[in-house]
C-alpha cells in the first residue's frame, strides 16, 4: 500500500519515469520543484465567450468548439488581452496511477500579476484539480485581469501538486509540529489550518503594498527584473495601520505573520471565511518544503496576498485574519528544498510584486 502524503520531486520523476506523465516535448528537471511540476503552454491558445467547465461525459476540446471565437498561435508569442478569456492545451498529458490525484494552482509570479489560470480537465467538474486516476490531456483557462500579457509556448504558468491519500495534517498534529519547530512568528492561531493576518504596519515607512493601475501596458511574461513598478502599480500608503480597498481594484499586500513550512510539509493557501468581509484573498498559491524554514526555528518568511475589493469599499485593518495556511504531510522529504540549490524568487519574502518587476 502507497504512503499517504504530497508527492516529493522524486515522486514525480517516478511518475515521468513511468509513463504516467507524458509531453509533447520532454519533461525538463528544471519543471520540477520540490513538490509540484510546472505545467508547459502547448502551441496555441483558444479565445472563447466565457469560462466553462467540461462537466462529465463531455471533453474539454468538445466545449472549446462550442465556445471558440478563434484561435491564436503561440509558437512566436502572441498578447492576451485583459478581461478575456483563453483556453491553452498543455504539453503535459497525465495517465496517473488509482490512488493518485492532483490539484492545481497559478505559480507564484503568475498570481502577482492578477493572471487567472485554472487548469481544466476532460471530464473535469472542478477547476484546478486532477481526479484520482485521471487520464488525458491537461488544459489551461487563462484569464487576464489586471494587464494584458505577451504568453510563448513553453511558458510555464501553472503547477500541480500530486496526492496519495490523506494528506492533510490536523490541527492537534500541526500545534505539535509548531510546539518543535515553530512554523509562524508569533502565537499560532490553528483552527482548520494556521490563521493569518494582514500587516499594514511596516517596521519602517509607511509603504504597505501595491494597487494596479487600470490602463496599463503589456508584460512580457519572460522578461525578469524588467519593468519599472510605476508603470503598472501605484503605491498604497497608510500610517494608520488600516486601508480601505476600492470594489473592483486588485491589491498585494503582505501578511503580518512570517510563515515557516518545515522539509516533510507543503502547505496551500485557502480562504478563511466568506463572512469577513466584502473582498477575497486570492488563494491559487502552494507552499513547497522549505519555504521561510531554519533548522533553528524562528526565521520564516511572509506571504504575500493577492486581494481583491468586491461590491463594496471595504475597510482593511492591520492584524485582520484573512486566511489561512492548510498544511499537508509529504511522501518524503524532498531531494531539493525551496531556498536550497534552486532558483526560488521569494525566499526569505516582505512585500514583493512578480519578478517581472525592478526592485528598489
Amino acid at each position: 500500500m502507497s504512503v499517504s502524503g504530497v508527492l516529493a520531486d522524486s515522486g514525480i520523476r517516478a511518475l515521468v519515469a513511468s509513463g504516467a506523465i507524458t509531453a509533447a516535448a520532454p519533461v525538463a528537471e528544471g519543471q520540477i520543484q520540490p513538490a509540484s511540476l510546472d505545467l508547459r503552454l502547448g502551441t496555441v491558445a483558444y479565445r472563447v465567450r466565457a469560462s466553462f467547465l467540461p462537466g462529465a461525459g463531455r471533453t474539454v476540446a468538445e466545449r472549446i468548439a462550442e465556445f471558440e471565437m478563434h484561435r491564436i498561435d503561440l509558437t512566436q508569442g502572441a498578447v492576451l488581452e485583459k478581461g478575456c478569456v483563453y483556453v491553452v492545451p498543455l504539453l503535459e498529458s497525465v495517465r496517473l496511477p488509482r490512488g493518485t490525484s492532483g490539484a492545481a494552482s497559478a505559480k507564484s509570479s503568475i498570481g502577482r500579476l492578477d493572471l487567472l489560470t485554472r487548469v481544466i480537465t476532460d471530464n473535469g467538474t472542478e477547476f484546478d484539480r486532477v481526479p484520482d486516476g485521471h487520464q488525458g490531456p491537461l488544459y489551461v483557462e487563462i484569464c487576464p485581469r489586471s494587464f494584458s500579457v505577451l504568453a510563448r509556448t513553453g511558458q510555464m504558468l501553472s503547477q500541480v501538486i500530486f496526492r496519495q491519500g490523506q494528506t492533510r495534517i490536523d490541527d492537534a498534529e500541526l500545534a505539535a509540529i509548531h510546539a518543535r519547530t515553530p512554523i509562524v512568528s508569533g502565537a499560532a492561531v490553528i483552527s482548520d489550518g494556521l490563521a493569518f493576518s494582514v500587516g499594514l504596519r511596516p517596521e519602517r515607512g509607511d509603504l504597505v503594498g501595491y494597487r494596479a493601475k487600470p490602463h496599463a501596458g503589456v508584460i512580457d511574461l519572460d522578461k525578469v527584473g524588467h519593468y519599472a513598478p510605476a508603470d503598472f502599480w501605484e503605491e498604497v500608503r497608510t500610517r494608520e495601520g488600516r486601508i480601505i480597498l476600492d470594489p473592483g481594484a486588485f491589491y498585494i499586500l503582505v501578511s503580518r505573520e512570517a510563515i515557516a513550512i518545515p522539509p516533510d510539509c507543503a502547505a496551500e493557501m485557502a480562504p478563511y471565511l466568506a463572512m469577513v468581509g466584502e473582498f477575497r484573498v486570492h488563494y491559487a498559491g502552494f507552499f513547497d518544503p522549505g519555504f521561510g524554514y531554519d533548522a533553528a526555528g524562528g526565521a520564516g518568511s511572509r506571504g504575500v496576498l493577492e486581494v481583491r475589493c468586491h461590491e463594496a469599499p471595504f475597510v482593511l485593518e492591520h492584524g485582520q485574519v484573512v486566511g489561512r495556511l492548510i498544511y499537508e504531510r509529504m511522501v518524503s522529504v524532498p531531494e531539493r528544498l525551496y531556498g536550497a540549490g534552486i532558483q526560488s524568487n521569494y525566499q526569505g519574502q516582505g512585500l514583493k510584486l512578480s519578478k517581472h518587476f525592478r526592485a528598489g
